[in-house]
């Protein structure tokens, strides 16, 4: 869980950054954007209210160029430093500029004839810090009616006014930034609260699993050897190998459920047959490989159970093909089912059973050499009998209850999800 919580506070942490840095300069341009649009506003409203004042916005009868002079002028009175009348078909009929408009009016790009049908301006930085705005306004007597001229101005903007936009800007996305930070905050012990909830939720799922796995298993063991702890140890053994050989996630999972469902089939066997103290013919061993396919029929589709069937169905291949039911050859078996073939071996020779004395260590390993390249994988063979004489001394002694313990440790690391 801890991990989870490092893991889960960093991603919220570089989201909630990412969202700030792009949040913060959207914020900034939008603020600074309405600023300006709210200056042109007015001054394109003033523009409109003087030339209509004039009688300029009509700009087609003698009198249209003295009015459009005279509206200019009245523009570049305080509100316009550049001030320009164009008539319906783009030809200039009035131009005021203040001094302060004749040196701005070297610095500003050229433009062509107006032909534009909806209002617009243009944001300036010049040299020297200064900040202009430039509109364009499309004349007409309604809205509804034909454009009769065109009003172009250019305003300078006062270092105060400047500074005051951008400003307010500043404040708009150090806000943004600081909204995106406490949400963060706020959703991170939220996510958290609720990841608890939802795992442990799945690790109830998950205990009553592999609780039913076990019973399941007991119950299987018990049908044949009077014993639970076959299972116990013969997965634990398994299990112990696979993690030299690097096995993780859902394959040792998946072995692990295999190794204690591996003789599920026997619930399908008659006791005359299972529990026969003698040799079995050639019938009754038919009768008995049948558990193979009848435990492969039990775990197939029985959800988080279904890998299990790498074991169940496999445990009786053998590496030079003789074994059953399929007559696999070399890696053709699944691995799970080659490390459990191994320690089911090694198992049912060490362990007393009704009917035989546990063979001693020595022997044991001697067996399983003698099958090596024929019933076992070399390679897992020997990486068994490197580990098995601490394995061995291990499992010494050990009681069906103090085996269980031994492998719930090891379920709980491969099974555990609260990490």
């Amino acid at each position: 869980m801890k991990t989870f919580q490092r893991k889960t506070a960093g991603r919220i942490a570089a989201v909630t950054l990412v969202l700030a840095a792009c949040a913060s300069p959207l914020a900034w341009q939008v603020s600074r954007e309405n600023a300006e649009q709210q200056v042109v506003a007015f001054a394109q409203e003033e523009s409109r209210r003087v030339l209509a004042v004039q009688g300029s916005v009509r700009l087609d009868g003698p009198q249209a160029a003295a009015q459009a002079r005279q509206a200019a002028q009245l523009l570049t009175g305080g509100l316009f430093e550049i001030a320009e009348i164009y008539g319906a078909d783009g030809r200039k009929l009035a131009e005021s500029v203040t001094p302060t408009g004749h040196a701005l009016e070297q610095r500003l790009p050229r433009h062509g004839t107006p032909r534009y049908t909806q209002s617009s301006y243009e944001s300036l930085e010049l040299a020297g810090g200064e900040w202009a705005l430039r509109v364009f306004v499309p004349l007409r007597e309604t809205p509804a009616a034909a454009i009769t001229g065109y009003f172009e101005g250019v305003r300078t903007i006062p270092g105060w006014q400047h500074r005051q936009i951008l400003s307010d800007a500043f404040i708009a996305s150090l806000m943004v930034c600081l909204a995106s930070l406490a949400c963060g905050a706020v959703i991170y012990p939220v996510v958290v609260h609720l990841a608890k909830e939802n795992e442990h939720k799945a690790q109830q799922v998950l205990d009553s699993h592999i609780a039913m796995m076990e019973a399941l298993g007991r119950a299987i063991a018990k049908r044949d050897s009077d014993t639970g702890a076959h299972n116990y140890r013969v997965a634990w053994l398994a299990a112990s190998v696979a993690e030299a050989l690097g096995l993780r996630g859902a394959a040792m999972q998946s072995l692990i459920a295999g190794s204690f469902l591996h003789d599920a089939g026997k619930i399908g066997i008659p006791d005359a047959i299972l529990l026969k103290p003698g040799r079995l013919d050639d019938a009754e061993m038919d009768t008995m490989r049948t558990h193979v396919a009848l435990g492969e029929d039990i775990v197939t589709g029985a959800g988080w159970l279904d890998g299990a069937r790498d074991v169940v169905g496999n445990h009786h291949e053998k590496w030079d093909g003789s074994g059953y039911p399929h007559g696999l050859v070399g890696d053709a078996i699944p691995l799970p089912a080659r490390i459990f073939a191994v320690a089911d071996v090694f198992d049912a020779l060490s362990s007393r059973r009704p009917y035989k004395e546990p063979q001693p260590f020595a022997q044991v390993m001697a067996t399983l050499q003698d099958g090596r390249g024929s019933h076992f994988d070399p390679a897992v063979l020997d990486t068994f009998s490197r580990l098995a004489p601490a394995l061995h001394r291990q499992l010494q002694g050990l009681d069906e209850a103090a085996t269980r313990a031994l492998m719930t440790s090891m379920v709980q690391r491969h099974f555990d999800i609260l990490v």
